[in-house]
């Protein structure tokens, strides 16, 4: 076999394989052989029909597919060998079509785009912005509302109020305003938080338990969908319905702050980390820290990957990528939505190259300790979005489950490495750190 590269540019380039019969002879006699020990035939034992009707019946397939396989290892170990930057993958180019009857000699052509060459980098001469939250008493206070609410407990007052949920019985009413005979009967509940309209709203509040009030469905009830959930009627008699509601009121709920006590710091961080009013909310300020540093990071890659792809402008093999984006797209794909969206996939391209050169160039490695570190706090976050905290030894299971899948290990090493990244500008780089307020922090 002989395996030739010929640049076209210094973006595009063909690797051409000359293929003969020494190349593949042996590969396509055994997958004959494999193909016979299989083989089921009348008038012949099983494994036993001769090589002749094999070749006779099946040869010319058996032959493609295993040049087809020959020329796959072929092309990608003759890239690894010679270390050439590809971007997407080969492509086969348009050819004379081949006849697998009548040839023994092959020559194959496969496109690839090439990874632009360029330098970087990093020292004061980049200067980039970083935003972090200015974490004031006001901030505290309120993620402290916060605590204290999620943490409440539930009572049963004797009058609703802004902040409460009333538990009612549910009677439809005919045109004379009494119970309409096989209407609408249902048992439910009313937020006054999610009642919209001022009337419903100015009813609800101030109810009592036994209470009856009367309210216009329409009012109650802002879409069919949210009559035909909250009343259990089919979605077309929702959308139709117009009528009065009886609403006797059976209970009444609310969530009470907890009290700032040594039983809610115990409930937050663990029995006697925190005994004071005051380390309580340095234990929060601190955890808010920690939240927006997260946040502050993500603000500063992204200023950093449009400030380095403008200022680098590397340029791609765009004819080689568009033709590539159409074949391994997983839905069909127009022309003009390859267009439409080609800008932001070179954008996010350049920005994989040039993380990929400051990885290589700075030597940033990542071990199994760090991506099961990193696999433990995404597994952690998981669970602290249902109020869960897993054990070490379950955290070290799942984590070792999730890193031994490709595609999520994939994820976490990437996610590892674009932190390391942004650690490295953090050093090399200007920083002009704004400190602004947690409402403009969010602010494009």
């Amino acid at each position: 076999m002989n395996i030739t590269k010929h640049d076209i540019d210094s973006l595009n380039a063909e690797i051409i394989i000359s293929v003969t019969p020494v190349d593949y002879d042996t590969r396509v006699t055994e997958a004959i052989k494999k193909v016979q020990r299989q083989a089921s035939m009348p008038g012949f034992r099983p494994g036993k029909v001769p090589i002749g009707l094999i070749k006779k019946q099946h040869g010319t397939q058996i032959l493609v597919e295993e040049v087809n396989k020959m020329l796959q290892d072929s092309v990608y170990n003759y890239i690894e060998e010679n270390k050439i930057e590809i971007l997407g993958n080969p492509l086969p180019k348009n050819q004379t079509p081949i006849d697998f009857n009548k040839q023994t000699n092959f020559e194959f052509t496969y496109q690839i785009g090439l990874a632009p060459k360029f330098n970087i980098s990093l020292d004061d001469k980049h200067s980039f912005t970083f935003k972090t939250v200015k974490i004031d008493d006001e901030l505290v206070n309120k993620y402290l509302k916060d605590v204290r609410r999620n943490y409440g407990k539930p009572v049963n007052p004797d009058v609703a109020g802004e902040k409460d949920v009333v538990f009612v019985d549910i009677n439809e009413l005919d045109e004379t305003g009494a119970i309409k005979a096989g209407g609408i009967f249902k048992s439910t509940s009313v937020s006054y938080e999610r009642l919209t309209n001022a009337n419903a709203k100015a009813k609800i509040l101030g109810v009592k338990k036994e209470d009856k009030i009367v309210i216009d469905i329409n009012e109650l009830y802002e879409t069919a969908i949210d009559k035909s959930v909250s009343l259990g009627i089919e979605k077309e008699e929702a959308e139709t319905i117009s009528c009065n509601l009886q609403l006797t009121v059976k209970n009444i709920a609310r969530l009470e702050d907890a009290d700032l006590n040594q039983e809610l710091f115990d409930k937050v961080y663990g029995e006697g980390v925190v005994t004071t009013e005051e380390e309580f909310k340095d234990k929060i300020r601190n955890e808010l820290g920690l939240m927006f540093n997260a946040d502050a990071d993500r603000f500063l890659k992204t200023e950093v990957e449009t400030s380095l792809v403008n200022k680098l402008n590397l340029q791609l093999p765009d004819a080689f990528l568009k033709r590539w984006l159409m074949m391994v797209n997983e839905k069909p794909l127009t022309q003009e939505e390859l267009e439409k969206d080609y800008p932001n996939y070179t954008k996010a391209m350049q920005w994989r190259l040039i993380e990929n050169k400051l990885i290589k160039d700075n030597e940033i490695k990542v071990d199994a300790n760090e991506a099961a570190e990193e696999a433990k706090i995404f597994i952690r976050s998981e669970f602290a979005k249902y109020g869960q905290t897993p054990q070490e030894e379950e955290l070290t299971k799942i984590a070792k489950d999730l890193l031994s899948k490709e595609k999520e290990a994939q994820k976490i090493f990437e996610n590892i490495y674009s932190k390391k990244v942004i650690e490295l500008i953090k050093q090399k780089c200007k920083l002009e750190v704004k400190e602004v307020s947690y409402d403009d922090f969010f602010k494009a």
